[in-house]
C-alpha cells in the first residue's frame, strides 16, 4: 500500500510540474505571454496598437486612430497580474487588469470618460503577433504563409482561413481581411479587405507548427475579427464611444490549449455566455 501511495503522490507531483504556466511582462508598448511550452518561449502583444474612430472602413487609418499611451501600474512578484492604464488623447482613461493562469490570460478592461465631451473612441487594437507560434519566420517574404494554420468560425464551424472563400482583395489597404460582426456597422472597420462572411462567434485563433497546441482569442463586446499584415490577428475590442462621465467594462480571453477544438468551445461558452454560436 505504501509502494502504491508513493507512486501516486509521484506521479501527481510529476503531472503539476508539466502543467504549462503562463506569466507576464511588458516591454515598451508590448505585453508579452510567456511559458515554456510556448514555441520561442513567448507570444508578444502590441497592446494597444491604437483606439479607433467611427467611419474608418474606407477612411485614411490616420484619420481613424486617436492618439493615446500606456501606462504600467504594477506587475505583480509572481508575474501573474499585470495593471495597465491608457490616457487617449480626448481624455478618456481606459485601466486593463490582465491576469495569467496556467492556460488562458484574463482581460478586464474598464473605459471612462471624465470630461464633459463625448468621446468618439469606438474600438481599439491589441495586436497579436503569431508568426513565431504557428512556425512561419517574422522576417519571411510571404507574409500570408500562416493563413493555413490561422482560423476562424464560419457557419457554425472551425474554418482555416487559407479555405476561406470569397477571400476579398479590394479596399483601401492591402492586404489582410475583416470580418464584421452582425451587430456592428460595416462602416466602422479596420480599412482592409472586409469579408461578407459573417463570424458565428467572437473567437479567431491558430495552431502551433506542430499542430500540438492551439491560440485563441476573444473579447465582448468586439467590434470585428482581423488577419493583418504582421502575422497577427485580432479580435478588437468594441467600446461604442462614451458620453460624459460614462463608463463601460469590456472583457477577454486569451486561450492557449492543446489541440482540442471542442474543449475550446466548452471554456469560450463558458466565459461568453452571452456571445452564443450563431
Amino acid at each position: 500500500m505504501k509502494t502504491i501511495l508513493t507512486l501516486l503522490l509521484l506521479t501527481t507531483s510529476f503531472a503539476f510540474a508539466q502543467t504549462p504556466d503562463l506569466t507576464l511582462a511588458r516591454d515598451k508598448n508590448w505585453l508579452i505571454i510567456q511559458g515554456p511550452h510556448l514555441p520561442k518561449g513567448e507570444i508578444r502583444i502590441n497592446y494597444l496598437e491604437a483606439y479607433c474612430r467611427t467611419n474608418s472602413t474606407t477612411a485614411d487609418w490616420h484619420d481613424t486612430t486617436i492618439g493615446h499611451t500606456t501606462e504600467l501600474l504594477s506587475l505583480s512578484d509572481d508575474k501573474k497580474t499585470m495593471k495597465l492604464r491608457c490616457t487617449v488623447k480626448d481624455g478618456v482613461i481606459v485601466d486593463h487588469t490582465i491576469t495569467a493562469s496556467a492556460d488562458d490570460v484574463t482581460f478586464a478592461i474598464t473605459a471612462h470618460n471624465p470630461t464633459p465631451t463625448a468621446s468618439d473612441a469606438h474600438w481599439a487594437q491589441p495586436c497579436i503577433r503569431l508568426g513565431d507560434f504557428t512556425g512561419y519566420d517574422n522576417k519571411g517574404k510571404d507574409i500570408d504563409d500562416y493563413l493555413p494554420k490561422c482560423f476562424l468560425f464560419l457557419d457554425g464551424k472551425l474554418t482555416r482561413m487559407s479555405d476561406i472563400k470569397p477571400w476579398i482583395k479590394e479596399a483601401r489597404y492591402i492586404p489582410g481581411q475583416v470580418w464584421c460582426p452582425k451587430d456592428v456597422p460595416r462602416t466602422d472597420v479596420n480599412p482592409r479587405p472586409l469579408s461578407p462572411l459573417v463570424p458565428s462567434n467572437g473567437l479567431i485563433g491558430c495552431f502551433s507548427g506542430d499542430e500540438k497546441q492551439l491560440f485563441a482569442v476573444a473579447f465582448d463586446p468586439y467590434q470585428e475579427l482581423f488577419q493583418g499584415v504582421a502575422r497577427c490577428l485580432h479580435t478588437d475590442f468594441r467600446i461604442g464611444g462614451l458620453k460624459p462621465g460614462e463608463t463601460k467594462s469590456i472583457k477577454g480571453k486569451i486561450y492557449i490549449l492543446p489541440n482540442d477544438v471542442p474543449a475550446l468551445l466548452t471554456r469560450y461558452a463558458k466565459d461568453f455566455p452571452t456571445q452564443p454560436e450563431k
